[in-house]
């Protein structure tokens, strides 16, 4: 434990000459009655209140010591532990373009690959994993971690939304994507280091060709693991119209042979995801992946810790009030 404020603790000292001061005062002002001789008294039985008469100087002096105590401020202290762990480092790849709004997958693919993804991150708590967003361009949304908390809390903030306000182009830039995480990959020093590509297109954007990226994935010992959701044939899209929104068919277009492309140049799989029960097998079968040691180095927050002694000095002080003025009250 340390303190935030120690200069306070220099108070305790006045305790010292306050003893003092108790001590002389008290035997001033303790009454006594001269007699010639104290054989009468010889067997009188003490009484249990005068066990009690210093209780009250002691109450007050432990609510002095701990209001100081409290005042110094308390804290758990900061540290920092280092250990070892079994698990990987993934790059969770997420398409996000207006796309991924169709409702084949239930509620809709952006969701459905959401709410999947949230689900395979909570069952690896040792893996070292981050998530890279595209459509027609790409950007880290979180750089690997095992802090998930963090990471599911911006997994949980993924829309396509995106393209509408401005914020990236639209389209679908999976060579952009699949660079972006080979990016934050290259240097890891993790045994395994892998990449689940999710899209629901084909590449139609970008300065680099899906297969490149694949190239450069494998140049680095990247593994890459594709998956294409969506259904076959006509897809259910809402499309947004004066006043609200209706509903069209639109083609499911996904470009097979690039993502089994991908796949076979960095010794990874393709999948195909055509229901929201399919997508989830597809992770189940992805988290079998080959797990090896990680050093993790986790730090501690520290935290306020004087509310127990404030509150210890506050019943310590209801405590001597209450003995002054029924059992060890005195009358003039």
């Amino acid at each position: 434990m340390s303190f935030a404020s120690p200069a306070y603790l220099f108070l305790l000292i006045l305790i010292v000459p306050y003893v003092v001061w108790y001590l002389l005062y008290y035997r001033r002002s303790h009454p006594v009655l001269q007699v010639s001789s104290t054989d009468a008294f010889r067997f009188t039985r003490h009484g249990w209140k005068e066990y009690l008469v210093h209780a009250p100087f002691l109450l007050r002096l432990a609510c002095c010591a701990l209001l100081i105590i409290a005042l110094a401020r308390p804290q758990t202290t900061n540290n920092w532990k280092q250990t070892d762990v079994e698990g990987i480092d993934i790059m969770l790849c997420m398409d996000v373009s207006t796309s991924m709004l169709a409702e084949d997958l239930r509620p809709n693919r952006v969701k459905a690959a959401r709410e999947v993804a949230i689900e395979f991150i909570s069952g690896r708590p040792n893996d070292n994993i981050g998530l890279t967003l595209f459509a027609g361009e790409a950007f880290t949304q979180c750089p690997m971690t095992v802090d998930h908390a963090v990471l599911i809390n911006m997994l949980q903030g993924m829309q396509c939304d995106m393209t509408a306000k401005g914020m990236i182009e639209d389209g679908t830039a999976i060579g952009m994507g699949l660079a972006s995480a080979v990016a934050r990959l290259k240097d890891s020093k993790a045994k395994s280091k892998v990449i689940i590509l999710l899209t629901d297109g084909s590449n139609n954007r970008g300065d680099i060709s899906p297969l490149t990226a694949a190239e450069i994935a494998k140049s680095f010992g990247i593994r890459v693991y594709t998956i294409g959701v969506g259904t076959n044939g006509l897809a259910r899209y809402p499309m947004p119209v004066a006043g609200g929104v209706q509903y069209i068919q639109v083609p499911v277009e996904i470009d097979t042979k690039t993502l089994q492309g991908i796949a076979s140049k960095t010794d990874g799989e393709y999948y195909r995801a055509k229901d929201t029960k399919s997508l989830h097998e597809v992770y189940r079968e992805i988290d079998q992946l080959e797990k090896t040691k990680l050093n993790v180095k986790k730090f501690s927050k520290r935290y306020e810790a004087f509310l127990p002694f404030a509150l210890g000095a506050i019943l310590a002080l209801l405590l001597e009030i209450l003995l002054r003025v029924t059992i060890l009250k005195r009358i003039p």
